[in-house]
């Protein structure tokens, strides 16, 4: 192999160490995506007093960001296809610092909620670009895993906003737990100026020199010359509008996405995310910072399982550990429920709980999500339908998380938790039935093949 197609270690494999290096700096984006919408689960119990909030304000509080992360990421989709998708991403990085900034100052409840309004109307622009970006750069043979690294940014994010939490716990200083944001996002602000346009976006706008200068940098000569082939041959036939996913052609990518959308939320997830201490007080972990600390153990499992499934996706495939993880959902919802309904809690068993449905979660229905909506929608209007998609998973998320401590007032944590494992249930359904396997296709040959 010669000089000038380093970084690659095999043309048969497509890698690429530049590569690599985009979806972990891009995917620093999906960190703060992470931690700003965790964060508030520690926070919450300080805020709560702080204000004074009764059951439905502190729903208010926290789903506040999920009403701007559907605003966001109904706005992503024009946005990016508009104006490029780095150019969204700077903006964005600098909305994530500012306000998290204002969250922490904030005085009173109504500078609180328009403050993480604005930090979800980052959160769902992030939501929607930063896969989008990165399946766009990746090579076919390793897309799963760099799209995957996204999942585990986000992860990671959570990790460090339930820790971040606990150290700040002892002093109640909430306002540190929210301006600590600011550090990822002054590093995201930075990096971003030096990474390139999508390819993708370049071709479908008939910069097509342009395009084929990134494709260099990241595949060998011979992938980049198959890959420009396609991607002229797709561009020029499919000058495709956004009500063109209403064609028969385009149908089932669009039920799969809206599909899962709404299946990853209501099995439940957000409601373990945002309210972990919470549902820990509830289960026998009476002091505030032991639930705290409890909540940073089930991050770091949510983080060992994105790990296992960002090297499993290329490998065994996405709809394979889809099924297998969606079952494991429904499985530790049940004991759960039933955890909940026992004569005496255990605190120990709720935990285990816990962790079995969000490990399951982390290598199937969280990651798997979001890769496929990067990878099934058409180039012309991907960023348009992966908006589309990711408004009803912010909107399905704000309806869970807002109605979920109403959801336990009203029929208690055992029929409530049971409800989501239902869920779970048609989610298995749904995904035997529709979702297809995306596994060493590029998107051209994925777009192709509908």
């Amino acid at each position: 192999m010669s000089k000038r197609t380093e970084p690659q270690v095999s043309a048969e494999k497509s890698f690429s160490r530049y590569a690599i290096l985009i979806a972990i700096i891009a995917a620093i984006g999906g960190l703060l995506f992470g931690y700003d919408t965790s964060v508030i689960s520690g926070a919450i119990l300080f805020v709560r007093k702080q204000f004074g909030l009764d059951p439905f304000q502190t729903e208010l509080a926290v789903s506040a960001v999920l009403a701007g992360a559907a605003l966001g990421a109904a706005l992503a989709g024009y946005l990016s296809d508009r104006f490029g998708r780095r150019p969204v991403l700077l903006v964005n990085a600098l909305i994530f610092g500012v306000f998290a900034v204002v969250t922490g100052m904030s005085n009173g409840m109504e500078l609180f909620l328009v403050a993480r309004f604005l930090v979800g109307l980052a959160i769902g622009v992030t939501s929607m670009i930063t896969p989008l970006y990165i399946a766009e750069l990746a090579p076919a043979a390793i897309r799963g895993a760099l799209v995957t690294l996204n999942q585990l940014a986000i992860v990671t994010g959570i990790v460090v906003a339930y820790y971040v939490d606990y150290l700040f716990a002892g002093s109640n200083d909430w306002r540190a737990m929210f301006i600590s944001a600011v550090i990822p996002s002054i590093l995201l602000l930075i990096a971003l100026i030096f990474l390139p346009e999508s390819p993708r976006w370049l071709a479908a706008r008939g910069r097509f020199e342009s395009a084929e200068k990134v494709l260099s940098r990241l595949e060998s000569s011979e992938e980049v010359r198959r890959n420009m082939e396609e991607l002229h041959r797709i561009t020029e036939a499919d000058r495709l509008r956004f009500w063109d996913l209403l064609a028969p052609r385009f149908r089932r990518p669009l039920i799969v996405g809206i599909g899962l959308a709404i299946f990853q939320q209501i099995t439940g997830v957000n409601t373990i995310i945002y309210y972990t201490p919470t549902i820990l007080q509830m289960g026998g972990y009476h002091s505030a910072s032991t639930a705290i600390l409890a909540t940073v153990l089930v991050g770091g499992v949510n983080f060992v399982a994105t790990i296992v499934s960002l090297f499993l996706l290329d490998r065994v495939g996405r709809r394979p550990l889809l099924l297998i993880g969606v079952a494991g959902m429904t499985f530790g919802l049940a004991r759960l429920g039933y955890s909940f309904g026992a004569r005496h809690v255990s605190p120990a068993g709720v935990l285990l709980d816990v962790v079995v449905y969000l490990a399951s979660f982390a290598v199937s229905l969280g990651p798997i999500f979001w890769l496929l909506i990067s990878e099934i929608y058409p180039t012309t209007i991907r960023g348009q339908a992966m908006s589309l998609a990711t408004v009803v998973i912010w909107i399905a998320d704000l309806l869970v998380a807002i109605t979920f401590l109403s959801l336990v007032q009203a029929f208690g944590a055992r029929l409530s938790f049971w409800l989501y494992g239902a869920a779970c249930v048609a989610a298995f359904v749904f995904s035997w039935k529709l979702v297809p396997e995306t596994k060493d296709k590029t998107l051209e040959q994925i777009e192709a093949s509908w």
